[in-house]
């Protein structure tokens, strides 16, 4: 089977508008948790979020586009555009046939579908736009991507709740790695920061008032955000032979299902996932060295993903951190946006902290590098994501030597 590699990363997200920023913000150990800046939040119990501060679409697109984009969709066109700068990729007529996208959301076009309700329900009009259809669907980020590189290849978006994104990067490698394409454009999107989309996570008894704390004692629910990543993932001889700078391998993934509630996360789904993925690496526990958690400050997950990390790596088990705590959960987008911080461990040694952090809890006896980076000699990362609906999904990550 291929080798499939990374060959270019960028994101907008609440810590920066591209990657160099938004390293720089975690390793700084700097939040983008605070007041939330949507219409009638005032009607709201949860008043705090992660969103892309100073905003503004014009600044980014034309205004005869924006008819066509959802915030969305605008989120991952920024994103694209700064991987595919980075990797130098050129997409000649060949290689359009062979390269596609899989892009991970969990939303699609929510803030379109909420200024329409609004539109229709609360002003009484009996008309929308055009476009509200090609807006909203789940599918947009994923074909205006395709369209905006020629890439004639799969195109599809993948949505499972907060492992989106994990589990549109895992098909990609293994269509990659397959030979089913030579270049996929992958990671999410997600801009669910709208007044329908909190209301509606409100309903869940699942969100923080304060802010997002994963792993301790006094942590109270999970803070949301906005944001893309996009990946270049390319097959390795492909890589080589242009000459491309390597930002990492990908070197195993794995998904499953519990099978078991439609909210409540199972210990062994978990620790089946993150076992089957170190398997198709080929790697042993022991090679892993650093962990992004899914980690999303709330009792359940933090408590469960802890019992399941201990099963499979041990007592002493690698460093573990939530980035969620600094970006907030940006549910679809979340992993790909956390992958950030697993090739960055991988490339310069710096280890994300766990920000927020006050008070350890003896149910997550973990070193979860509380508030502050730290440096290490990482070798291989794994990225966990378990969304509701029981749906797992775990990506290896290998530092690239040869």
């Amino acid at each position: 089977m291929a080798r499939v590699v990374i060959t270019g990363q960028g994101t907008i997200n609440p810590l920066g508008t591209d990657v160099t920023a938004t390293l720089t913000a975690m390793e700084q150990g700097r939040s983008a948790i605070g007041p939330l800046d949507i219409p009638d939040v005032d009607r709201l119990m949860i008043r705090i979020g992660a969103q892309v501060a100073g905003y503004d679409p014009l600044a980014h697109f034309p205004k005869n586009k924006l008819p066509l984009y959802d915030r969305f969709t605008q989120f991952a066109l920024i994103a694209g555009a700064e991987a595919m700068t980075r990797s130098g990729l050129e997409i000649t007529d060949d290689l359009a046939l062979r390269s596609g996208v899989i892009l991970g959301t969990a939303g699609g076009g929510l803030q379109t579908q909420d200024d329409n309700f609004r539109a229709v329900y609360e002003q009484g009009k009996n008309r929308v736009h055009p476009f509200v259809v090609p807006r909203l669907m789940h599918n947009a980020a994923a074909s205006h991507l395709s369209m905006a590189y020629g890439l004639q290849g799969p195109c599809y978006s993948v949505s499972t709740a907060c492992a989106s994104s994990n589990h549109a990067m895992g098909q990609a490698f293994q269509m990659i790695r397959s030979g089913g394409a030579t270049v996929v454009l992958t990671g999410g999107a997600e801009a669910m920061l709208s007044f329908g989309g909190i209301k509606a996570w409100e309903g869940l008894r699942v969100m923080s008032k304060d802010g997002c704390r994963p792993f301790c004692a006094t942590r109270n629910g999970m803070v949301q955000g906005e944001g893309a990543a996009v990946f270049v993932f390319e097959e390795y001889d492909h890589a080589r032979a242009r000459g491309a700078e390597i930002l990492a391998e990908v070197a195993g993934f794995s998904m499953n299902s519990d099978a078991g509630d439609i909210v409540v996360p199972s210990q062994q789904g978990a620790e089946r996932a993150m076992r089957a993925a170190l398997a198709d690496a080929g790697m042993n526990a022991g090679d892993i060295g650093y962990i992004n958690a899914h980690g999303t400050a709330t009792k359940a997950n933090d408590k469960t993903e802890s019992a399941a990390i201990l099963q499979v790596f041990g007592e002493k088990p690698p460093l573990v951190s939530s980035t969620k705590s600094m970006h907030g959960h940006l549910i679809g987008a979340t992993g790909a946006v956390e992958l950030l911080a697993c090739i960055g461990a991988l490339r310069s040694g710096m280890i994300a902290p766990t920000a927020g952090f006050q008070t350890p809890d003896a149910d997550c006896p973990l070193d979860v590098v509380p508030n502050t980076a730290r440096q290490a000699d990482v070798s291989a990362t794994l990225s966990n994501a378990f969304a509701f609906g029981g749906l797992n999904a775990v990506l290896v990550l290998r530092r690239f030597d040869s």
